[in-house]
């Protein structure tokens, strides 16, 4: 078991102990960047056609990461520049609490939107008819400002004495004081990282589920894509797995980026363990994770397949050869590219050609 002394010192140092503003930095402007332009991106989407429930939750996540990241990251990097910690930089605790308050806070709402889009998938491919009839767009801003609410009423509680904010070395941030010996400290320790832990599992399962409803999808309708109803068929099921592959990216980053912080509540809490190398080191996945989601909604954004899918059949088409490719349409296009025929597996066509007939 550690001692405390270790663990003290680092709650009340002035100063910053190690490490530079270089990766603090970069990681600030990868995150403003990646969430501007995957915000810009949906503006466009949302002039071009009506935003559904989906598009509504993945905007309320990236600005959620845009705050999140604003909230946090310019106080790292000026103490780095000042060399003085949190607590030195305000001469109290308000600085301190705050970056506590904010990390608690956005990785809390963060994990519930994303809870919440899985959610919204699994009701849209198990249940459709409860869907279509009783879900909307008010439905996702009811949803985000009830995540909000209860995110603000449980991250409050620190400052009315159950659980509490404390600085952390090398004293450029704050979380939860993981090492008291109160009871109701460590209570609000528990209940944080298993409200955590439980969403990651949700989520998880929702998406299991949603996968294989797509299965059944598939091969119900995979007899009737020759027919027009089957084509409808087949763009309905290609839109859910576009859904599902950016909800599944992103849920298996957050995942990576919270999982090592929960553990490590865990442990400090449970076997009263202490590691400021590896506490540090769950900080900064948890930090990463403003700065993944925009960059995989970007990456994974329908018209970025599109225009790559539309280039590759143009070479294709373009190339002289004895064999006639037909380009398919892939998984994560809505519509066919120009001179890309929609059929259901890539075709090799041989032509006849004198002399080839048994080749």
């Amino acid at each position: 078991m550690a001692s405390h002394p270790k663990n003290y010192s680092c709650h009340g140092r002035l100063n910053v102990s190690y490490g530079s503003p270089t990766t603090s930095a970069i990681m600030f402007s990868a995150g403003v960047l990646g969430n501007v332009v995957a915000l810009i991106l949906l503006e466009i989407r949302r002039r071009k056609q009506t935003a559904s429930l989906f598009q509504v939750l993945v905007t309320s996540l990236i600005i959620t990461d845009l705050l999140g990241t604003f909230s946090v990251s310019p106080l790292v990097i000026t103490a780095y520049l000042r060399n003085e910690s949190l607590l030195g930089m305000s001469g109290n605790r308000s600085v301190c609490e705050h970056f506590g308050y904010a990390m608690t806070f956005f990785s809390l709402v963060t994990l519930a939107i994303l809870l919440s889009m899985a959610v919204e998938r699994w009701l849209s491919i198990g249940h459709p008819y409860f869907y279509e009839k009783r879900l909307t767009k008010r439905c996702g801003y009811i949803a985000v400002t009830l995540i909000y609410l209860v995110g603000v009423l449980f991250c409050v509680t620190p400052f009315l004495g159950f659980g509490k904010y404390v600085q952390h070395c090398p004293g450029t941030w704050c979380f939860i004081d993981m090492d008291l010996d109160e009871r109701e400290h460590k209570v609000f320790n528990i209940i944080y990282a298993s409200c955590l832990l439980a969403m990651i599992v949700c989520t998880v399962l929702c998406n299991a589920s949603v996968i294989y409803h797509l299965l059944l999808m598939y091969r119900r309708h995979k007899a009737n894509w020759s027919s027009t109803r089957g084509h409808r068929k087949h763009r309905s099921i290609t839109k859910e797995v576009e859904h599902l592959v950016l909800l599944g990216f992103m849920t298996v980053a957050f995942v990576i980026c919270s999982l090592p912080l929960v553990i490590q509540v865990y442990i400090h809490t449970i076997f009263n363990l202490e590691s400021h190398k590896k506490d540090l080191i769950a900080l900064l996945l948890l930090s990463a994770n403003p700065i993944i989601d925009p960059w995989v909604f970007i990456i994974l954004s329908p018209p970025v397949p599109r225009l790559l899918w539309d280039k590759m059949c143009k070479n294709l088409k373009s190339k002289p050869t004895q064999e006639k490719f037909i380009c398919v349409q892939p998984p994560l296009c809505q519509s066919s590219p120009p001179g890309c025929p929609q059929v259901v597996n890539l075709l090799k066509v041989y032509t006849e050609i004198p002399g080839t007939a048994d080749s």
